[in-house]
């Protein structure tokens, strides 16, 4: 019954507005990979990033961005797209002073790089101050 929900949501967005478009797509996305193939659902989250962005929302769109790196790396994509996307949304994070999402994003970078058969390292200048300030 949560999918119809969310299928009722994105057909109010254009009649309601589209001020929360991004925050409304990012989580409906995470309940559409429940039941179509996740490869499908990766292009609602651009929408909710092109839709977060619209409207100023940062946050949303850097979660929506998030999410989908994340599923790609479960859906398969070739390594060296999900390295260049995660690189991307590192440059982002970095740019809006989100470090939460580049400490997390470091994580899923070191593994593709492995993968890949790269021994280079990632790292964030700012990870050290953000751990020193907790």
């Amino acid at each position: 019954s949560g999918y119809r929900y969310v299928k009722l949501a994105l057909s109010l967005l254009d009649k309601v507005g589209r001020e929360s478009a991004g925050e409304v797509i990012c989580f409906a996305t995470q309940v559409k990979i429940f039941v179509e193939p996740i490869q499908a659902a990766l292009e609602f989250h651009d929408n909710g990033y092109a839709a977060s962005m619209a409207a100023g929302d940062v946050f949303s769109a850097m979660v929506n961005k998030l999410l989908k790196t994340s599923c790609m790396y479960v859906a398969g994509v070739k390594l060296h797209i999900l390295r260049d996307d995660h690189e991307k949304m590192m440059r982002l994070a970095k740019e809006n002073n989100h470090l939460i999402f580049l400490v997390q994003m470091k994580q899923v970078q070191r593994d593709v790089l492995r993968l890949i058969g790269s021994d280079e390292e990632v790292t964030i200048p700012e990870e050290e101050k953000l751990i020193a300030s907790n």
